[in-house]
């Protein structure tokens, strides 16, 4: 896997997941209803701003007594390009009994060159995660790690339904976690301008005097076409 120049997640970072979602459709590159997680993946610390990493992927169970040994992880993860995200699936059925992810975990893979983790699983020790700024990205919390341990290592996962791979590159907000294609990430950023320009201008338009409900539509129409000029 290869990494892309640092300046490119730099500008990637300049926009919401939203703004850059809206770009990627310009492209045609996959199904507008796919490439992003689902809405229980929530991010618990809004304020952090945005994460933009390669993906090191992993499964877990929480349930039932098994082997802890967190190295092939540990090992995997410096494998990656930096800056990393950790993407874990949660293999008990249901989901989310114990935390893979507490502050002990948090500061281990600060240390190791990753931003934070994104799970179907639970996470804990909030405050102490979100002071040393690891991003959590998860659809619940809980008290007890319970019998917590790493099942696999880098192998392809799905978290809210999304399917990714060691080494995607994810953008994630507090709007959600995103897949951003890495052909076509050099030049999200321009296209995400024209998407920016040609919306602000539809809503300078919607808030000015001159507005007129009878040119909606071709208000409408011409911002879309506005996307790809």
């Amino acid at each position: 896997m290869s990494a892309l120049e640092p300046s490119v997640l730099e500008a990637l970072k300049r926009y919401d997941s939203p703004t850059l979602a809206n770009a990627i459709e310009l492209f045609e590159v996959r199904p507008r209803d796919d490439g992003y997680m689902g809405h229980e993946v929530r991010c618990l610390f809004p304020d952090l701003g945005v994460m933009v990493g390669y993906a090191a992927t992993a499964t877990m169970r929480a349930r039932g007594r098994g082997a802890r040994d967190p190295e092939p992880l540990t090992t995997h993860v410096q494998t990656v390009p930096g800056p990393r995200i950790v993407v874990v699936q949660d293999l008990d059925d249901p989901p989310a009994h114990g935390a893979l992810w507490g502050e002990v975990m948090a500061t281990t893979f600060t240390a190791l060159g990753c931003l934070g983790t994104v799970t179907d699983g639970s996470v804990r020790d909030l405050d102490e995660a979100r002071a040393i700024g690891f991003h959590f990205f998860a659809p619940a919390v809980t008290v007890s790690h319970g019998y917590a341990r790493v099942e696999g290592v880098g192998a392809p996962v799905t978290v809210g339904g999304l399917t990714v791979a060691p080494g995607d590159l994810l953008h994630a907000d507090k709007h959600g976690v995103l897949l951003i294609p890495a052909e076509i990430a050099a030049e999200l950023p321009a296209a995400a301008d024209r998407v920016i320009a040609a919306e602000q201008e539809y809503i300078g338009w919607v808030r000015s005097p001159e507005f007129d409900p009878a040119q909606l539509a071709v208000r409408r129409s011409t911002m879309k076409d506005a996307f790809t000029s």
